[in-house]
């Protein structure tokens, strides 16, 4: 068996069984490793080469989630859950769907923002969704629906909008990939093509948000309504200083403009923080309670990053990534519908161990870009094929960003399952859009 197919099977089985996801990409990684002929020193020596990679991203979210909490600080948000609150109607045969619909736009919109305006990413869902989960539980909304909201708006305006996240996923990666990997064919793609190839995969992401709103997840679902003291979310919203709201604008202006101008999300976010100390929407001696509160808040999204960076260093290690997509080349012959359905499946397979689309776009595009070019692809479709592929996983996988943030904010009263709640839900309604339209994309264009 291929040690690529072992690793990453062994790993979703472990979840599966709700072994913690940290012990499961570990113990998955080491048996792949082993699997390929790697001695157990020279596994382990894999593993550990590429944390470092992983924990420079893990410091980042860490940083993102004490601006976010600074952010918070601000009134702005509490003052966004106590108006939404207040619009509930207690009398007998209200329904409040109203106040429903409000809540998922604001997380869409939400969503959007912390990808391309705020660049805060997911360190935003912790901050926002537990002072609303009273609210929620009132309506009797489903969190799997939630979560199936959060992950495709997310997933959706990386992959979409040129800005901030997408900027770096579309512009940065993709685009630089795909050029470099064609360059040999002849092969030359421009910006502006990006997000015109992108536009029908994402509207399969929007689909599957739409199917699990409105059929899987739309019936009432029932949960305890449990005090979140640490929270405070029983105080009325402090009054919002004017002053304050301006220098929270600035925070957020500055924090965008260092993260495009120095391309570090980490610089961004560390600028933004230290303005919102100096301008007094925090008190400057609270500093470090803020920053510990985004610490542990951030903590276990940040330890899996780092863990899943030593993973996907073995898979890679192992030497079979290539092998595998090999394999799947020979079975196409030259069939172009099977070939792209094969490829956005072994993408999916692939990402879903990364957990990352933005690593696993040099990893597919070096084997892929050829491919898709010998098979008769044009260069519009040939973005589809390696944009969807590296994408498609990303929600869905237990060790990604998006559904470690989902169950960081839905689960602050201990209601929600990583697994059952996040993974399975946004996997299935994500990912089978995306795989879908990415396909008939690839055979239009």
């Amino acid at each position: 068996m291929n040690a690529v197919v072992l690793t990453i099977g062994l790993m979703v089985t472990l979840c599966l069984l709700q072994v913690p996801v940290a012990i499961a990409l570990i113990t998955a990684a080491l048996a792949g490793g082993l699997h390929s002929g790697l001695s157990i020193n020279d596994a382990i020596g894999a593993f550990n080469d590429s944390l470092l990679i992983g924990s420079q991203v893990g410091l980042t979210y860490i940083m993102v989630g004490a601006f976010a909490v600074a952010l918070a600080r601000s009134g702005l948000l509490d003052l966004l859950a106590h108006k939404i609150a207040s619009r509930l109607d207690f009398s007998e045969g209200a329904t409040n769907q109203g106040v429903k619909w409000v809540i998922f736009l604001t997380f869409v919109a939400a969503s959007v923002m912390s990808q391309n305006l705020v660049p805060v990413h997911i360190a935003f869902i912790p901050i926002l969704i537990p002072p609303l989960l009273g609210v929620m539980n009132k309506l009797q909304i489903d969190r799997r629906a939630v979560a199936c909201i959060l992950a495709c708006s997310i997933s959706a305006s990386y992959l979409l909008l040129p800005t901030g996240f997408g900027a770096i996923y579309l512009n940065e990666i993709l685009l630089t990939n795909v050029n470099e990997a064609g360059q040999a064919y002849g092969l030359t793609v421009t910006a502006g093509m990006l997000p015109k190839a992108m536009f029908l995969p994402v509207m399969g992401i929007v689909l599957g948000m739409c199917v699990a709103v409105f059929y899987t997840y739309r019936t009432p679902r029932d949960y305890q309504t449990v005090a979140l003291t640490d929270l405070k979310t029983d105080k009325p919203p402090k009054p919002l200083n004017l002053t304050q709201c301006m220098f929270t604008l600035a925070a957020l202006a500055a924090a965008l403009i260092c993260q495009i101008q120095f391309d570090s999300l980490l610089i961004g976010a560390m600028v933004g923080f230290i303005i919102l100390g100096f301008t007094g929407v925090f008190r400057w001696r609270e500093q470090d309670d803020v920053f510990t509160e985004g610490l542990r808040m951030m903590a276990q999204i940040a330890v899996i990053i780092t863990i899943a960076s030593g993973f996907s260093g073995l898979l890679s290690a192992t030497g079979e990534i290539g092998s595998l997509v090999s394999a799947t080349a020979d079975m196409i012959g030259g069939n172009m519908a099977l070939g792209a359905a094969l490829m956005l499946i072994v993408g999916l397979f692939i990402t879903i161990g990364f957990g990352d689309s933005f690593a696993s776009v040099p990893i597919l595009a070096s084997i892929y870009v050829p491919l898709a070019l010998t098979l008769g692809f044009s260069p519009m479709a040939t973005v589809v094929l390696l944009g969807a592929a590296a994408a498609l996983g990303d929600a869905g996988s237990p060790a990604s960003t998006i559904t470690l943030g989902a169950t960081a904010g839905l689960n602050a009263d201990g209601q929600h399952d990583h697994i059952k709640d996040s993974v399975l839900p946004t996997f299935s309604h994500a990912n089978v859009g995306l795989l879908i339209f990415a396909w008939v994309a690839a055979m239009l264009l």
